[in-house]
Parts: C-alpha cells; sequence; structure tokens
C-alpha cells in the first residue's frame, strides 16, 4: 500500500535543544529521539562527505523497525565535478557503507546547485549509471577506489529496488524534454518550496513523490502558516490518493530557526492524520528520570 511519510531534514541541530529535544537528553540520542517521532528523516551528512560503515551501523540500530531514511547523494559528485567522470565516485558512495541502512534505506536524493544548467546528455549518462537495486548497486560498488580500503561495505541482505530523485534549481530544467527524460528513466522531480527563489515544478515523474519544504517566506529559516500547511496537505492527498496511489515522502528543511522544522513536520502529520508508532515513550520516561533526580 501507498504510505505518506513526513519527517525533517537532518536531526542534529543545537538551537532544537530545548525546545524540541530534552535539555537532558544525550547528543547521541537525538536521532534516537527524533526518529521516534517521525517516520523518516534525510541523512544530510553523505552529501558533504562519504560516511563511513560505522556511521551507518549506527544509525539503522537506532532507529526502529519501519523507519525510513532518504540519503543524499555526494555533492563531490553534482557541485564539484558536475556529473563528469563519476563512475568511480559513485562507487565510492555506494561502498562507504549505504547498505547497512538495509530496509531502512529509502530514497537517494541528488541536488544540484543553481548555476547547473539543463543538459540532457549529460544528465542522461548520469541517470543510466544510478543503480535500481541493491544487486546493481553491490556490482558498481566493488569498482570503488583502493585508497577506500578499510572502510567499506560490500555485501548486501538481500535485493531490494532503490529509489532516485532530483532537485534542480536552474530555470533551465523548466523544459518538457527534462521532463519525458525523468519519466523515461523512472527518476522523481523532487518539488521543492525554496520561497519564490528558485523555480518549483509539480511535474509527476514516477511511482512515488518526494518533496522538500525550505521555507515559505524565506529560505531555511521561515515556518508554515496553517493556511500553507493545509494547502501542502490537500496536495500530498492528492498525490497520495489519486488514480494511482503514490508513496509520498515530505521533509522539512527550514532549519535555520530555532524550532520550525520539527514543530511544521508534526503539525502537517497532524492534518493529515498520520500517527508515527515508534517507541517514543522510552526516551520520554529517560527524559523525565533525569529530570526528576
Amino acid at each position: 500500500m501507498a504510505t505518506i511519510r513526513i519527517g525533517i531534514s537532518g536531526w542534529r541541530y543545537a538551537p532544537w535543544r530545548g525546545p524540541f529535544y530534552p535539555p537532558v537528553l544525550p547528543q547521541h540520542a537525538e536521532l534516537q529521539y527524533a526518529s521516534r517521532r517521525f517516520a523518516t528523516i534525510e541523512i544530510n551528512g553523505s552529501f558533504y562527505s562519504l560516511q563511513r560503515p560505522q556511521s551507518y551501523a549506527q544509525w539503522y540500530a537506532q532507529t526502529p523497525a519501519g523507519f525510513v531514511f532518504s540519503l543524499k547523494g555526494g555533492r563531490y559528485i553534482t557541485h564539484m565535478l558536475r556529473l563528469r567522470a563519476i563512475e568511480e565516485p559513485l562507487a565510492n558512495f555506494f561502498a562507504s557503507g549505504v547498505f547497512n541502512l538495509r530496509e531502512k534505506l529509502g530514497p537517494i536524493l541528488w541536488q544540484f546547485p543553481p548555476n547547473f544548467q539543463y543538459d540532457r546528455e549529460r544528465l542522461e549518462r548520469f541517470f543510466r549509471l544510478l543503480p535500481r537495486d541493491t544487486d546493481a548497486a553491490l556490482a558498481l560498488a566493488r569498482r570503488r577506489s583502493a585508497w577506500m580500503k578499510g572502510r567499506v561495505r560490500l555485501a548486501i541482505d538481500t535485493r531490494r529496488p532503490l529509489r532516485h530523485a532530483v532537485e534542480v534549481r536552474h530555470e533551465s530544467f523548466l523544459d518538457p524534454s527534462f521532463i519525458d527524460l525523468l519519466r523515461e528513466q523512472r527518476i522523481a522531480l523532487v518539488i521543492a518550496d525554496t520561497a519564490g527563489q528558485w523555480p518549483m515544478a509539480q511535474d509527476v515523474t514516477a511511482d512515488f513523490i518526494y518533496v522538500r519544504l525550505h521555507g515559505d517566506k524565506e529560505l531555511y529559516r521561515s515556518g508554515y502558516s496553517d493556511k500553507a500547511l493545509s494547502r501542502w496537505a490537500q496536495r500530498i492527498r492528492a498525490w497520495h490518493e489519486g488514480p494511482e496511489p503514490r508513496d509520498v515522502y515530505c521533509y522539512f528543511d527550514n532549519t535555520d530557526v530555532k524550532l520550525r522544522a520539527p514543530v511544521d513536520a508534526q503539525s502537517l502529520m497532524h492534518k493529515l492524520r498520520i500517527a508515527w508508532h515508534g517507541d517514543q515513550n522510552a526516551l520520554e520516561r529517560r527524559a523525565g528520570a533525569r529530570l526528576s533526580r
């Protein structure tokens, strides 16, 4: 059955301690705490650098059954190499421990910088390199760089499908041929609300929907009003309950203000009547016990 998952982009933000995380909660328990409130969270660290197998294994262990991560692809591939000569870096990405997320690995997000313009040939080459299941990802990972020795995970527990989504920011992507290409490759176009800074297309190009909410009025900072959240709830219901029901992943990335992302995500869940039944009470009991000492 198609599902709706509402979550946050990342989980380690110092200003969230107090307003969202209990002040006495150890920092190493933040993911455990957040994953009991949201059914999905974006991993952002993988965008900035290759993570290690131990980290992915820890993140898997700290989250409850049924939880799903989305994983942000490396900026080395999208922003620095700009999709040129990326076969080995792409192999390194999948060799770095991704397989330790097992059934909790959700969509993989590839974000392009604002000055990256639409080039169908270059994008098509990239899309054809992307593995569509874990078997293909493992075959690709085996071609990693020699310097990766000692920090790789080259085993999968079973064959699973892999989903990919792309977030674009240059107006040249508002081209029908780009949408056609995404549909041919079954890759989702990220529906990104950027407070009007960059274009927001809402074309459905895959069997799932990926939404990123970066801020209603001010990029990365402003929260969403009740009216704005009601509009997003209506859109999400339409995508989810349409003639072809689709999974929907929605992440709040307005993380530069003290509490907006967690509050807005919880408010949207309430509007959609979504309840996430992670074992959140265990951490609440632990935090309460510490406070009572």
